[in-house]
């Protein structure tokens, strides 16, 4: 196993001068573009409790650019489990990817993190009349693109290559399972649809 610094670059050596260069500490005009463009990011935090990352996602341009250094990212109704907020209450370090359909390149964003719930900038992010939870604001640190190697590897937005839904276990059967077959998977499945529908925002 490898146990130092020293091993690992023994290894991969040194990055090219434009891995180093692509990382800056503020969005310019090109990462801007690229958060406008996303409809999903997801976000890491860590807390005394673990690590978490969870995807937040919504029409493109939902995560707010206030300026160069600040993000804006509205909560939606979710599990209510609360992982990412409640590591960074407690450690402000985030990590958000965006992602964007179709697209190879993602982009990187290393910041601190405080949870707003002041009343107007959550009507702000209101959508059909519902306003947002609460808001994630985000100071960057560090952003820069990631070249899209591991997208063209994995074939993320090739259509042949998507895999049928009922190639894999439902939610329904996740839940049956993790309940020791006490519960109604088939019933649950059946009003997902209108139950995600009706509980976006």
């Amino acid at each position: 196993m490898l146990k130092s610094i020293e091993a690992l670059q023994a290894i991969y050596g040194h990055p090219h001068e434009r891995a180093v260069r692509k990382q800056i500490p503020f969005l310019n005009e090109d990462y801007q573009a690229m958060v406008r463009a996303s409809p999903l990011v997801i976000i890491s935090s860590v807390g005394p409790d673990g690590l978490d990352g969870s995807p937040r996602g919504d029409t493109p341009g939902f995560v707010r650019i206030i300026d160069q250094r600040t993000l804006a990212i509205p909560d939606r109704p979710g599990n209510n489990r609360i992982d990412t907020l409640r590591n960074v209450v407690l450690d402000p370090r985030v990590s958000l990817l965006f992602i964007i359909p179709g697209i190879g390149e993602t982009l990187r964003v290393n910041g601190t993190a405080q949870i707003s719930d002041e009343p107007a900038l959550l009507d702000s992010f209101a959508v059909n009349g519902k306003p947002a939870r609460t808001v994630m604001l985000v100071t960057v640190e560090a952003a820069f693109f990631h070249c899209s190697k591991a997208i063209v590897r994995s074939d993320l937005w090739n259509p042949q290559k998507h895999l049928d839904r009922a190639a894999l276990p439902t939610a329904g059967a996740f839940h049956k399972r993790l309940n020791d077959g006490e519960f109604d998977a088939e019933t649950y499945d059946r009003e997902a649809p209108a139950r995600v529908r009706e509980s976006l925002y």
